[in-house]
């Protein structure tokens, strides 16, 4: 069931961050260029590659957002929030294809000769554009784990492994200026490509886990957390708890196992309810829907239900639900059984 009364973000603030990050990184790639022109700093010139990139994956936000925001219809049932992750797959993909570029670049630099010039003006330009980023990326990262956008999320930490790029070219200005050794400089654009291929891997593990529906422990984890102390007056154990995201929504089934002469209408009751609550808990938007399972006696033991008129045992106690548990099918918990 959906929670009518939650006030979910709406999709148009998502579009307003998407756009302040596409405003921002035109400014940053604009100071970016004009510090490589005055330059011909090949660490420079890597710096405003990734800006290129930034810009690029900003727009591309922008349209993946506007889909993602449309409520589920009859051929998406489960809304189009997982096209966020495509967002996340190509932003991770531009940053491996400028990382090799950089570091195809650096080899040329590094064969042909390095010339660096205005060391002063390029280390200006550079902390005002990292300076942006660093604060631009927290932004991002925080509202997107906040109102679950991996989009948006993505886009922060692109935007952060900028931030970093200019930290590198900072320090490998301020080592050409000291030094006068030119070949530091296409050295700190290559150690920067292989920071940027790590940060663009991860981003792409990370959203083919959301594609594939990979288990989520931390999101498995809350709703333990939330449905543990629930676990009584009927509800007598909990099982096949399956939970997946789709962009800013989390979809959540279980199996529920109540009495075995419960009415239908009772334990469908006790369901919706139960549903309804945990949904007031948990942090975002989202469904919960539960199948109820008999406990055919098997549960005695761990039921504090009093009003039992099949019980076969004694009441001994309630036990916490565990996460192992909570995630065993229905055929792993009849062999335990």
């Amino acid at each position: 069931m959906n929670d009518p009364q939650r006030a979910p973000t709406r999709p148009a603030t998502h579009i307003w961050v998407a756009l302040l990050s596409l405003g921002v990184a035109l400014v940053v790639l604009g100071v970016k260029f004009w510090a490589y022109f005055v330059t011909g700093s090949q660490a420079v010139f890597s710096d405003a590659l990734e800006s290129i990139v930034n810009v690029l994956a900003a727009g591309f936000a922008i349209a993946v957002l506007s889909y993602a925001g449309r409520p589920a219809d009859r051929d998406h049932p489960y809304g189009h929030g997982k096209v966020e992750f495509f967002s996340a797959v190509f932003e991770g993909g531009l940053i491996v294809f400028a990382a090799l570029l950089i570091v195809w670049q650096a080899g040329v630099v590094f064969w042909r000769g390095a010339t660096v010039h205005a060391i002063d003006l390029g280390l200006v330009l550079t902390i005002v554009a990292g300076l942006a980023n660093g604060a631009l990326g927290g932004f991002l990262v925080r509202y997107g784990r906040t109102h679950r956008s991996a989009a948006i999320e993505a886009d922060g930490h692109h935007v952060l492994s900028d931030f970093w790029t200019s930290v590198g070219v900072l320090i490998g200005l301020s080592l050409v200026g000291l030094t006068g050794l030119l070949w530091i400089d296409p050295l700190v654009g290559a150690l920067m490509a292989v920071w940027l291929l790590a940060t663009g891997w991860r981003l792409v593990r990370q959203a083919f886990g959301g594609l594939l529906d990979e288990e989520d422990p931390v999101l498995l984890g809350k709703v333990v957390e939330v449905l543990g102390p629930r676990v009584r007056d009927g509800v007598i154990r909990v099982h096949q708890l399956r939970a997946i995201r789709a962009g800013r929504f989390r979809h959540v089934s279980a199996h529920l196992v109540v009495p075995e002469f419960w009415t239908v209408e009772r334990a469908h009751e006790t369901a919706e309810a139960l549903a309804a609550s945990l949904l007031r808990e948990m942090p975002g938007e989202g469904d919960i829907t539960f199948h109820t399972d008999p406990c055919h006696r098997a549960y005695c033991a761990m039921c504090d239900l009093e009003e039992c008129s099949v019980r076969v045992q004694p009441f001994a106690g309630l036990r916490p639900l565990t996460l192992d548990e909570a995630v065993q099918t229905d055929a792993e918990v009849r062999r335990r059984l």
